[in-house]
């Protein structure tokens, strides 16, 4: 199954600790190329994010985003009664060298540095489980990319349709085209020298009909065509392999222009460059 590239997937988690969202996405790119963006507490995570990443993506440039907002509203908060009790007569002593000293606030006691502890987060349990939800959003990316590449793929077997009707309609009019372009050359050729030897122009119209035939070119045409048919099925990184089939493609279809010498065999050639280029302009997006 081809995989698309290009695809965004996000998603995001609440925790007891807090609450974040993890954002993928990709565009094509020759190689597989990781950009991570983590915040401060969570930069330990660098290597696990990549090697998670890049053990189920092989090609194209991903940017990898984490955000996290951490919470103290669920976490036990506790008062450090020995340092209230030693605040508070602080506080009451100064009071009585106060004149009107003004009663003390319970709530100014609790801000003060020391009198409360919040319980602290295991950072390893967070990050284990952030990295869970990594996972999570990796599958979603991961569909994202494969509905994108089928899509992709139908538009290339749509013109691999198109490069068979072309490659058919050649090999069922070529014999009747040489023949045509023969009887044409072989007519000039007595008008402009007239007297000739017959041995001599039917060497020279056999010398034509060698340089025009394209049966070898269309078999190559039709052996790459169900190549790429077939790779289109693989389950892994089939981009490269495709590009180097177009080349061949194109190749052929050079060729075939080159020996053209019938308006039917130019156009087909034309219309199979058409095909073939479009095909390249879609397997550009695939993985």
């Amino acid at each position: 199954m081809p995989y698309s590239m290009t695809a965004f997937a996000r998603l995001e988690f609440d925790e007891p600790w807090g609450r974040g969202a993890w954002e993928l996405r990709s565009v094509n790119h020759r190689f597989a190329e990781l950009g991570t963006r983590l915040p401060e507490d969570f930069r330990a995570l660098e290597a696990a994010v990549r090697e998670r990443v890049n053990a189920r993506v092989r090609r194209g440039k991903i940017d990898c985003t984490l955000r996290v907002e951490m919470t103290t509203a669920t976490r036990d908060l506790h008062v450090n009664e020995a340092a209230a009790r030693a605040l508070v007569q602080a506080a009451e002593h100064v009071a009585d060298l106060c004149a009107n000293p003004a009663p003390i606030n319970p709530l100014e006691v609790l801000r003060w540095p020391g009198v409360t502890e919040v319980d602290s987060i295991d950072l390893d349990q967070v990050r284990a489980a952030v990295l869970d939800h990594l996972d999570d959003t990796l599958d979603a990316f991961l569909d994202a990319r494969s509905r994108e590449g089928e899509k992709l793929a139908e538009l290339v077997r749509q013109r691999l349709d198109g490069i068979r009707e072309q490659v058919a309609m050649l090999a069922t009019r070529v014999p009747e085209i040489i023949e045509v372009v023969r009887e044409r050359h072989e007519n000039r050729i007595r008008e402009l020298a007239e007297g000739l030897d017959e041995a001599r122009v039917e060497q020279e119209c056999a010398l034509l009909i060698q340089r025009l035939d394209v049966a070898e070119e269309l078999d190559r045409l039709a052996t790459h065509v169900e190549e790429v048919a077939r790779v289109l099925g693989q389950d892994e990184p089939i981009g490269r392999r495709l590009d180097f089939l177009l080349q061949e493609l194109n190749r052929e279809a050079n060729t075939l222009g080159s020996k053209s010498a019938h308006v039917d065999t130019a156009g087909a050639a034309v219309e199979l460059k058409v095909l073939i280029e479009q095909i390249r302009e879609q397997i550009q997006n695939i993985e």
